[in-house]
């Protein structure tokens, strides 16, 4: 069988809308089991599994993610618990294209909320990273396959370009000398 991201969610913990409430004291126990995580769909626990990697995040407990960075860290730990759902579902799932279409467009998304943490708080983005288990690799730039034809074209449009900076250099040399004459004659107008 394949593991779950969700796997290390203990059995006996309360679903998300339940766990602070505190009348759950007095509860029986059959009723803590079906409100349990225990009984939950995979919904549910992908509730709680966000809450926590939102807890990792977070850098104290009133943290409510009101600074700009601060919620950008919590988006990322929103799509980084959407994207291993989605890979262990593409994991069971391999020909499920409309999914893994999310997926990447997830991965796009964190990739570009990423880096512009980076640019911006790189030491942010490095606690943010670390807490979730994230390796970022900046999107490489990009390059063409070079052949033998793109070298030639290259090679044709620079000489193109050189010779028409040549013709450009002397007329505008033409027309300096033209200018300094004209100036020249001024100043003898004036003398």
């Amino acid at each position: 069988d394949i593991p779950s991201h969700l796997d290390d969610l203990p059995p006996t913990m309360l679903k998300k809308d339940y766990a602070n409430l505190p009348i759950m004291n007095s509860v029986d126990d059959v009723v803590k089991r079906l409100l349990s995580l225990e009984m939950a769909s995979q919904r549910e626990k992908l509730k709680v599994k966000t809450q926590q990697l939102v807890e990792k995040v977070r850098r104290s407990p009133h943290d409510n993610g009101s600074f700009e960075l601060l919620s950008l860290s919590f988006a990322v730990a929103i799509l980084t618990a959407k994207i291993r759902t989605l890979e262990e579902h593409l994991q069971r799932h391999p020909k499920d294209k409309r999914n893994r279409r999310f997926m990447l467009m997830g991965l796009d998304r964190r990739r570009k909320m990423l880096g512009y943490l980076r640019r911006v708080n790189y030491s942010t983005f490095e606690n943010t990273c670390k807490e979730l288990d994230i390796q970022y690799s900046p999107l490489q730039p990009y390059t063409r396959r070079l052949t033998k034809r793109w070298m030639v074209k290259k090679a044709l449009c620079i000489k193109v370009f050189q010779e028409k900076q040549k013709l450009q250099a002397a007329e505008r040399l033409k027309k300096r000398r033209e200018w300094q004459a004209r100036a020249r004659a001024a100043r003898e107008q004036q003398e």
